[in-house]
């Protein structure tokens, strides 16, 4: 008998805000300076939430929710937004104080 798996989506486990937050900080943290795998993390919060909602919610049209349209960083703010989660910036060292 053959052993039948399944394609495993990380999409299908994000269904909370609080769930795609703690995902999307961990890639942050995880990516260093790798731009591409940044906005892969991305693209997965967007289908998890449903593409199509995600783009009447950011103002967008579904083309620029696309492959190459996501890395527009003004998209990726309108994104970021609709997805329900901003940017915190804190500095990499600590001050000598």
């Amino acid at each position: 008998m053959a052993l039948k798996l399944n394609r495993w989506d990380g999409a299908e486990h994000l269904r909370t805000k609080e769930d795609m937050a703690r995902y999307f900080a961990a890639c942050m943290e995880e990516a260093a300076d790798d731009t591409a795998f940044i906005v892969e993390s991305l693209r997965l919060l967007a289908r998890a939430k449903g593409m199509t909602d995600l783009a009447k919610e950011a103002g967008l049209s579904r083309e620029e929710l696309s492959e190459d349209g996501i890395l527009n960083f003004g998209t990726f703010i309108k994104v970021m937004r609709a997805l329900g989660l901003q940017f915190h910036v804190k500095s990499t060292t600590q001050s000598a104080a």
